[in-house]
């Protein structure tokens, strides 16, 4: 008998009143509707833990198509039974229940434990003004737990860390940085999609999202059971992170900005020198010219820059690289600007510069972002260019709100698209670049950011940020939030980006600012990205003295930390790409149960074994007229957090602390309170000058005892994307906390260029022992060859 393929559709049609409702299962797809009262409702599975919802009026007709969203629908089953009451749709991880009269949803997990359920209130779809009609103004509320902390909507710049009784708008500007995704202390996280300007409120009266503008209520429900588990869904929903060249990770100098091609090349000159170690330098605007009807050309019209490629011939013959700002805008004398004229991709809105000689690009469509690409890849990619400084990606906005809103795109209006127009301009480079060249992985550094904006190769800074201790410490609540949004590459200037000469009239020479800097900078070395950056005043470290003058050996000494932390680093940004790691942690991911973890503003895990508390107050410096005056006769402490149960070591001296408990610690201008979890393993490589110098060997095998510990060391070919196909390591090492033993696993995997023999310098750090102690506790040299290894301590 011939056998034909079958496709099985188990329909469930039910009139209730007002409802009629059907769920079905077609394989791979799997689909619950309904219509409730003037509503219709669509529920649907994307894999095992997300479950997407969508509300729209029953006149309206949708196809709506997601900018953020690429995984597709399908992929765990529904199963579907009725009650009087409501619908009980179950899956592998969840159960959904869908009141029948109401239309109010509920997401449990399979033991019945409440996660989140909508509010009573129905949902709002108000008539909205649009050029493209049949929109509306939407509000759709939930209703939280008590107890539950929430994080992440992109990047904000009050401090607030837990964003349970606040507001906030999400819209992109500059420091301000709209993606809807918030994650919960209770293991969910849930994303709005929807691209233009929409109002987050937590009150009394629940937690709602209120857009603009839209055709429907569309969000996802993403349930990992845990922070890092929905992090990575929601990664698995809108793109991974792609892996970065191993020199990202190193120290990047920059400033607003250098005047010429012999000046930036002189620096790197000047690092190399000094033997401080460098990777990046970056050139800011302007090196296109000064007119502005030739803002932003991508072409190296300054007549200070004579010759772009013996300048970046002579950056990278020094091994570093270098990064070069590009705009979203182009002067009306550009041959961009000619060509995206032409073909009528220009947005009809002011922008900045504002005047009328420049306009931004329809970064919404296709051809132009080719358009784009053809001319950085021209001028600048082609003759070396390292990586993208992606300036102003909100874009700048000049114009009247109403013109703005009203400008169309090649997906409709400007208010309907806008937030998502950094996600399109970084896609454009990205896809571009890809399709160009695979010797570099793309970098790029952007000032805004968006849902899904993670798997362009996009990181994001905090933008023109101001100079100043309560700034600086906003910073880190910034950071932590924007990376529980589940983009894991962050930034700031440090320093700030504006040196105001009304705090500090001497700028740099201000020992005032350089206590602020040096305890700035220390936050930059543990921070996924470790760049000096602004304006008013230079920030290259032989701006602060020499050697022996404490401004100056602070920095040295962070560099220096920071380039031996390599091998935990680039580690750590492999399991950002293959297992939607996070690298900075906000402590909700590792304590979800600590009540005063989940509020801590100035505290954060770099990696899953570093406690970081930055300095945030002046303690050695003071005003005396328009100069600073410093005092290190006596030292001060700071207040730390230890969160958990479990143990953590002092990572400068080895004293070991119990966790749950608040401790004070001394805080000279050269440390910056540092502890290390019980049950940690950190790999520390060699000093280098560079990130690529030479090869982590030997590697000292840091193990902080107290609970069993494992990490993984990962090591490829440093900046092309062959470990795409395969062509990487890794190293398992495993701590036996029980028999005291550390097992170096099998090496799994190879590389071109791979280092088949190296030593491990193992150090079993205990109490008051190990690191920068004068007992190091049991230290032991062990040769490895690629198979496994016992050492019992």
């Amino acid at each position: 008998m011939k056998k034909t393929s079958q496709l099985v559709l188990i329909v469930i049609f039910v009139f209730l009143g007002n409802v009629a409702a059907k769920a079905a299962d077609s394989g791979n797809k799997s689909v619950f509707s309904a219509t409730i009262g003037n509503l219709n409702l669509k529920i649907e599975t994307y894999g095992q833990r997300i479950i997407r919802v969508v509300k729209s009026p029953v006149v309206k007709k949708l196809d709506k198509q997601s900018l953020s969203v690429i995984l597709p629908q399908g992929g765990s089953g529904i199963m579907c039974r009725e009650t009087p009451a409501e619908f009980v749709l179950t899956t592998q991880k969840l159960k959904i229940k869908v009141n029948k009269q109401t239309g109010v949803i509920s997401f449990s997990d399979l033991d019945n434990r409440l996660l989140l359920i909508e509010s009573a209130n129905k949902p709002t779809f108000l008539p909205a003004t649009d050029l493209n009609g049949g929109s509306y103004k939407i509000k759709q509320q939930f209703r939280l737990s008590d107890s539950e902390a929430v994080y992440g909507l992109g990047q904000d710049q009050r401090g607030i860390i837990n964003f349970r009784n606040h507001t906030l708008l999400l819209k992109q500007r500059n420091m301000y940085v709209a993606n809807p995704f918030l994650l919960s202390s209770k293991g969910y996280g849930l994303l709005w999609d929807n691209y233009s300007v929409t109002n987050f409120s937590d009150d009394h009266t629940g937690t709602s999202f209120e857009p603009e503008i839209g055709d429907c209520i569309d969000y996802y429900f993403v349930y990992g059971e845990s922070a890092d588990g929905t992090i990575a869904a929601y990664r698995e929903l809108t793109g991974a992170a792609p892996m970065y060249g191993k020199w990202v990770f190193g120290f990047w100098q920059c400033r607003e900005r250098y005047q010429s091609q012999d000046e930036i090349a002189g620096v790197v000159e000047k690092y190399r020198n000094l033997k401080v170690p460098l990777d990046n330098v970056v050139q800011d605007w302007r090196y296109w010219g000064m007119e502005e009807n030739v803002w932003n050309s991508t072409e190296f019209g300054n007549p200070n820059f004579p010759d772009p490629q013996a300048m970046i011939d002579k950056i990278h013959n020094n091994h570093a690289h270098i990064m070069i700002s590009v705009w979203p805008s182009f002067g009306t004398g550009t041959a961009i600007y000619k060509e995206l004229d032409k073909e009528n991709l220009l947005l009809n809105f002011r922008t900045w510069p504002d005047n009328e000689h420049v306009r931004v690009y329809d970064a919404f469509n296709p051809k132009a972002r080719d358009i784009y690409w053809k001319h950085i890849n021209k001028n600048l990619f082609s003759i070396g260019m390292d990586a993208w400084w992606l300036d102003a990606t909100e874009p700048e906005q000049g114009d009247r709100p109403g013109k703005i809103d009203s400008t169309q795109t090649a997906l409709g209006s400007f208010k309907r698209v806008g937030n998502a127009f950094p996600l399109e301009t970084n896609r454009g480079v990205y896809e571009n670049q890809r399709k160009t060249s695979s010797d570099k992985r793309v970098f790029i550094l952007t000032r805004s950011a968006f849902t899904g904006q993670q798997r362009y190769g996009a990181s994001t800074w905090s933008g023109d940020i101001d100079g100043n201790w309560q700034v600086f410490h906003n910073q880190i609540a910034a950071g932590i939030n924007f990376s529980l949004s589940g983009i894991p590459y962050w930034t700031t200037d440090i320093g700030g980006f504006w040196v105001r000469p009304e705090l500090y009239p001497q700028g740099v020479a201000d020992t005032a600012y350089q206590e602020l800097y040096v305890r700035w900078f220390q936050f930059g070395a543990f921070s996924p990205l470790f760049r000096s950056h602004g304006t008013n005043t230079p920030r290259e470290i032989y701006q602060f003295g020499g050697k022996g003058y404490w401004a100056y050996d602070v920095q040295e000494k962070y560099i220096n930390l920071r380039y031996r932390l390599l091998p935990y680093i680039y580690s750590q940004s492999w399991r950002v790409t293959s297992e939607g790691a996070t690298m900075m942690r906000g402590l909700v991911m590792d304590f979800p149960t600590d009540t005063i973890a989940l509020n801590r503003t100035n505290q954060y895990m770099f990696g899953p074994s570093i406690l970081v508390t930055p300095v945030t107050e002046p303690l050695y410096t003071t005003r005396d007229g328009n100069l600073g005056k410093s005092d290190f006769s006596t030292t001060k402490p700071t207040a730390v957090y230890l969160p958990g149960s479990q143990s953590w070591f002092d990572f400068w001296t080895g004293e070991r602390f119990n966790g749950g408990k608040m401790i004070s610690k001394e805080t000279p201008i050269d440390i910056l309170p540092l502890y290390v979890k019980a049950g940690s393993i950190i790999p520390m490589g060699p000093t280098m000058q560079y990130a690529t110098e030479k090869e982590a060997d030997p590697i000292e095998l840091r193990v902080y005892t107290g609970a069993d510990a494992d990490f993984v060391l990962y090591e490829d070919e440093n900046d092309n994307y062959n470990y795409e196909k395969g062509a990487y390591s890794l190293i398992p090492i495993h701590w036996n906390e029980k028999t005291k033993t550390l097992t170096i696993g099998k090496r799994k995997g190879d590389f071109s260029g791979m280092l088949t023999d190296r030593v491990f310098n193992v150090v079993i750090v205990g109490n008051k022992k190990g690191t920068g102690s004068d007992n190091p506790g049991f230290s032991k040299a062990i040769s490895y060859a690629g198979e496994k290894l016992v050492i019992k301590n």
